[in-house]
């Protein structure tokens, strides 16, 4: 364990950590106000670890939907992370098998994007930044779920305070990381327009895989750019 890059993952984990603090405790109000008591929010957030699906999930449990109906919406939100896993494999292969199941673990939306913007900037993505990054970020989400789970009856509904909008403004904001990416913006927009007609004709949380798959097969049917450095082969004498 390189401590050093254990320092530093924590560090540039704990914007993500302070941002991510206010979608604890709203997970936790919700999951109380719908029936869980306040362990049974807690061992969510510790075993599920992913906002979006356990929101989606309980507000699935307080309509008293089937397990399985829960178990399938709960992977249809869930599904980019095996596209993020697939993307991340190449900077991750270094990893011993038990690093890679932590690794998987604790791979959420911001573990990603940053794992990837380091990898650009040509920059390791060791274990020990990765942890240290993951860490900073899971354990305070526990303590803000039990936070939001004893005090968020305070908030009465999260609604009428616009504190439903804060995971769409995350998501957005990730996103937006990427823009200086090539064919950002034709990408985004097939998955916009994708996941927009999905809620309209296939419904919630469905939408969510079904734009993500229509970006993903857009960027892998448009021509890949050449990198300045790059000459056909004819041209190079061969």
């Amino acid at each position: 364990m390189n401590r050093d890059e254990f320092r530093q993952g924590m560090r540039g984990g704990f914007p993500i950590m302070v941002a991510a603090s206010p979608f604890g405790a709203l997970f936790g109000a919700l999951a109380v106000d719908n029936g869980f008591s306040i362990a049974d929010a807690v061992f969510m957030s510790a075993a599920v670890y992913a906002g979006a699906s356990q929101m989606v999930g309980i507000e699935l449990f307080g309509n008293n939907v089937q397990p399985w109906l829960v178990v399938l919406s709960v992977f249809a939100v869930n599904f980019r992370h095996v596209l993020y896993s697939a993307s991340i494999a190449k900077h991750i292969r270094h990893f011993t098998l038990v690093q890679k199941f932590f690794a998987f673990f604790l791979l959420i939306d911001p573990q990603y994007a940053e794992s990837e913007r380091r990898a650009e900037r040509g920059l390791p993505v060791s274990f020990s930044w990765y942890l240290g990054f993951g860490l900073v970020i899971y354990f305070p989400w526990l303590v803000n779920t039990a936070t939001g789970a004893v005090f968020g009856q305070l908030i009465g509904d999260p609604k009428a305070i616009g504190l439903d909008v804060l995971l769409p403004i995350y998501f957005l904001g990730l996103v937006l990381g990427f823009r200086k990416r090539d064919r950002f913006l034709p990408v985004v927009a097939a998955s916009a327009v994708a996941s927009v007609a999905a809620m309209h004709f296939v419904g919630s949380p469905w939408h969510v895989s079904i734009g993500a798959l229509a970006g993903v097969l857009l960027a892998a049917c448009l021509p890949q750019e050449r990198e300045p450095g790059d000459m056909p082969a004819i041209e190079k004498g061969a």
